[in-house]
């Protein structure tokens, strides 16, 4: 199908930082076929008229959990060890495939309306993810988060070497690469060395990234070193786990000879700020990161622990959180969060996608330019970065499908959704009717 959007303020995302006004912008099938600002030749099957709206890459949530939509709100309050052994540990052995499957369409709904085209996602049940990512058609990186905390380590032991090994098999290139599955440990302290190399083999056989908590808190980070004598990203790099392209979530607690590594093999690290500032896990040195030559991209984490997927709202976050606690308005800028959240986001997730340019994915969101937060625009970055939320996006395409438009979702019945939510996810996990 051609699409042409037409008379729009066109945030290129590229290297030169490009604004081009009253764009066009051509889509052909899954890639964008043209840009400019004079009209293409040729007719189009639709012309989408932006009527001066921005449109942008769309954006690129590098790090997340996305059915914990059900435990919004629940557990607030505590550090991130009793958050997760009191509250959210309990409630996720409550899970079955059906309330999984509700959860995560009720949070693709909430990311596809703020403007999210590609996720990549750390979960259980993840072959159920798998098909409502699929349904919904939002471009995603699964992985399930390995774990085994066992003395003996072997796969056929070891529950999530056969979960991962299935994934890959069933869902890896689906669609056209639109959804890809990652190789992953949840974290060091929740796996051990043979897993480790297990999914470091894996991961190289199959050609797939990896995706890994590290050094999300203070505590984690020094209990590593003291049983391993080195950092969690040293500890891993040991033993291959980063020997494919990978995304390191959180790295709040990292230090300069992480970074090295990190620069060294390509490792992106993922920025949460709004979770981590919740859960008073710190704050991550995305310039220190950044100027050691790691790519950084953007998380929401999950809604337990951040309450929204709107990532405007994080992206706003990490544009000013370095420039207060570092009491410099030029740690970080609005071009440096936008990259994180769209070009960098690709990058991390290997990914044909987060800048405007012919060839890429055709993955777009138009927001409304005449919105009173965004009037008047002096600096269409400026007001991405610091004025912009998620209710501001009036169409999300993905691969060159439009899958939300003027508040309606076209692959996913939102009402269905809700009532599974409320009336069978809800009493499962929290013994509600």
């Amino acid at each position: 199908m051609a699409i042409l959007f037409k008379n729009v303020t066109a945030v290129l995302m590229d290297p030169a930082h490009t604004v081009l006004e009253g764009a066009y912008v051509a889509v052909e099938g899954r890639t964008i076929d043209s840009v400019g600002v004079t009209r293409p030749a040729g007719s189009f099957d639709r012309e989408i008229d932006g009527r001066g709206g921005i449109l942008m890459p769309g954006l690129v949530n590098a790090h997340t959990h996305v059915p914990m939509t059900a435990m919004r709100g629940y557990g607030d309050g505590h550090n991130l060890q009793d958050w997760l052994n009191d509250f959210i540990f309990p409630v996720e052995s409550r899970w079955d495939d059906r309330a999984v499957a509700a959860c995560t369409s009720l949070g693709l709904m909430e990311m596809i309306a703020s403007g999210t085209t590609c996720i990549a996602d750390m979960y259980m049940r993840t072959g159920v993810i798998a098909q409502a990512a699929a349904d919904a058609g939002i471009s995603a990186n699964l992985s399930c988060g390995g774990v085994f905390f066992g003395e003996d380590f072997s796969p056929a032991v070891c529950v999530d070497c056969a979960n991962e090994t299935e994934l890959a098999d069933r869902w890896h290139g689906h669609d056209h690469g639109r959804i890809q599955i990652d190789a992953s440990l949840h974290a060091e302290y929740t796996s051990k060395p043979g897993l480790w190399e297990w999914t470091a083999d894996f991961a190289k056989s199959r050609g797939l990234g990896m995706h890994v908590h590290i050094s999300e808190t203070k505590r984690e980070h020094e209990e590593c070193r003291a049983r391993w004598g080195n950092t969690p990203i040293q500890t891993l790099a040991k033993y291959g786990v980063f020997d494919v392209r990978a995304i390191a979530a959180h790295c709040v607690w990292t230090e300069p000879e992480d970074w090295a590594v990190m620069a060294e093999k390509g490792i992106s690290a993922v920025h949460n700020p709004v979770s981590n500032l919740k859960l008073g896990s710190g704050v991550a040195p995305i310039p220190d990161l950044r100027k050691a030559g790691v790519n950084v991209a953007l998380g929401t984490d999950g809604v337990s622990s951040n309450n929204a997927t709107d990532l405007f709202a994080d992206l706003k976050i990490a544009a000013i959180l370095q420039n207060g606690v570092r009491c410099d308005p030029l740690a970080l800028n609005a071009w440096d969060a936008l990259e994180m959240a769209t070009v960098n986001g690709a990058r991390a997730l290997g990914r044909n996608t987060g800048v405007i340019e012919a060839g890429r994915d055709a993955d777009l969101i138009l927001l409304d330019a005449e919105a009173p937060n965004l009037t008047p625009c002096h600096d269409a970055a400026n007001n991405l970065a610091y004025a912009a939320h998620g209710g501001n996006v009036i169409l999300n395409m993905c691969r060159g499908k439009v899958i939300y438009e003027n508040g309606e979702f076209r692959t996913i019945d939102a009402e269905k959704v809700r009532r599974e939510v409320l009336d069978y996810a809800v009493p499962v996990l929290f013994g509600r009717n």
